[in-house]
């Protein structure tokens, strides 16, 4: 009789393993696709930190950036791929459980039923109630899971395609790699400086954007642009240092977009920081340091005013503005840099190594809640 119990307990366990492990599966990817916002799955990340960790394998011995890009434009897309056998492994897993659980033989027998009813090959019939009720479940869950990832393919690639087209447009009027000062000369010769406020007004909607679908759609972050030296990141620095100069240095009627498309942009990689728990000063102080030093500051106002770019006349005043607006923006941009391995530019990427790891960080870094 106890022998009868035991068995009777191990059987339910076993069952209700396998049922949780089931539904940990289909959690994990409706929360990765279907989720409409950020949302920290623990398995995703682990399998992401996983392929990472072999891509880390080709990119520790590359010679060059350009080795080094190459491999890692696979990186996002051999995460997104390896998700699904994932996932259909943990489900295969379970159902395992659930049918030795009803008496389907032993564990051979179990795993020969539960993989062939998730991939639907029907080579191994089952003959009870119970049995179909499991196959067919188990069958409609694996085809499930493979269409989330087709299906939010197109999904994927549409936020890709948005986010590229600003980055692109980027080279035209800023160079490459882009840059605040080069941006603003070209405005001044070409289209003059008013005309800045509808590049500030079109970022501010590109960085609200970029802050919903690279949250809920992580894998986009590691998305390499079609060119090796472009990079959201650094486009994205190069906008907001813009606009810091802009607000700052430039002698010109004061506009309004301009701290708009700051803020908006300094909120976005925020709040991507979170997303990937990258610590920062949530509140920073306007003269906290920054990676910029005050004479690679005046090195860049000298080469403007020699293009012929009207500045204010108090340089030490617009030194303390930057600093001010660049404080807010300066460290979730190099940690960034540094995360998705992005291209050389000035004062994003050239400095983001010695940022890339906070080991003790100083009293107002804020860590992201787990």
């Amino acid at each position: 009789m106890l022998e009868l119990v035991f068995q009777i307990g191990i059987h339910t366990t076993a069952f209700v393993a396998g049922a949780v492990i089931v539904v940990g599966a289909i959690y994990s990817a409706v929360e990765t696709f279907v989720l409409p916002r950020s949302a920290k799955d623990v398995l995703t990340r682990f399998v992401f930190r996983r392929v990472r960790s072999v891509f880390a394998l080709f990119t520790r011995n590359a010679r060059t950036y350009a080795e080094r890009d190459r491999a890692m434009a696979f990186f996002a897309p051999v995460g997104l791929l390896a998700l699904p056998p994932v996932w259909i492994f943990l489900v295969t897993l379970g159902y395992t459980l659930m049918f030795w659980a009803i008496g389907y033989g032993d564990w051979e027998k179990a795993l020969e039923v539960s993989g062939s009813s998730i991939l639907t090959l029907g080579f191994v019939l089952v003959n009870t109630l119970p049995g179909y009720l499991l196959a067919f479940s188990e069958a409609l869950t694996g085809l499930i899971l493979i269409a989330l990832l087709i299906a939010y393919l197109p999904t994927i690639y549409a936020t890709f395609q948005r986010r590229e087209q600003m980055v692109n447009l980027l080279e035209v009027r800023a160079g490459s790699p882009p840059t605040a000062w080069e941006m603003l000369a070209r405005y001044q010769r070409i289209h003059g400086l008013d005309r800045l406020t509808e590049q500030w007004r079109a970022w501010e909607l590109w960085f609200a954007d970029v802050e919903e679908s690279h949250t809920s759609i992580f894998a986009v972050v590691f998305f390499r642009s079609q060119q090796p030296e472009r990079s959201w990141i650094t486009a994205a620095g190069a906008i907001l240092d813009a606009a810091a100069m802009a607000r700052s240095v430039l002698d010109i009627e004061r506009d309004p977009q301009a701290d708009l498309c700051i803020r908006a942009g300094y909120i976005a990689l925020r709040r991507i920081c979170d997303f990937f728990r990258i610590p920062y000063n949530e509140n920073p102080k306007p003269d906290d340091p920054i990676s910029i030093a005050r004479t690679e500051f005046d090195k860049v106002c000298a080469d403007l005013q020699t293009q012929g770019v009207p500045l204010k006349a108090d340089r030490a005043q617009a030194w303390r503005d930057y600093a001010g607006w660049r404080v807010n923006y300066d460290v979730p941009l190099l940690e960034l840099c540094a995360l998705t391995m992005a291209p050389y530019a000035p004062r994003s990427s050239d400095r983001s190594t010695r940022w890339s790891k906070v080991q003790n960080p100083p009293h107002g870094i804020r860590r992201p809640a787990e």
